[in-house]
């Protein structure tokens, strides 16, 4: 189960890692567990503000690669098996 409201750090502050974390744990606990509605709809939005979260991070990150890739970036493409 995810932390308290009043432990938890406010969203910004957390780590790509710490929010992908988060986000799993908020999951396991909206699949499997009996939340009283008002519970889910909080567990709900922080897990919500955790995926624009990771999304801003991710675009940071690929925003940085291309600016020191420069023009010699390529599209990673995954091998057919």
């Amino acid at each position: 189960m995810p932390k308290t409201k009043s432990s938890q750090k406010p969203v910004e502050e957390l780590t790509y890692e710490e929010s992908l974390a988060e986000l799993e744990q908020i999951v396991e606990a909206l699949e499997g567990e009996q939340n009283p509605l008002e519970e889910a709809m909080k567990l709900y939005e922080r897990g919500q503000a955790l995926v624009a979260h990771c999304g801003a991070l991710l675009e940071s990150a690929q925003l940085k690669v291309q600016k020191l890739a420069g023009e010699s970036l390529v599209e990673f493409e995954e091998e057919s098996e």
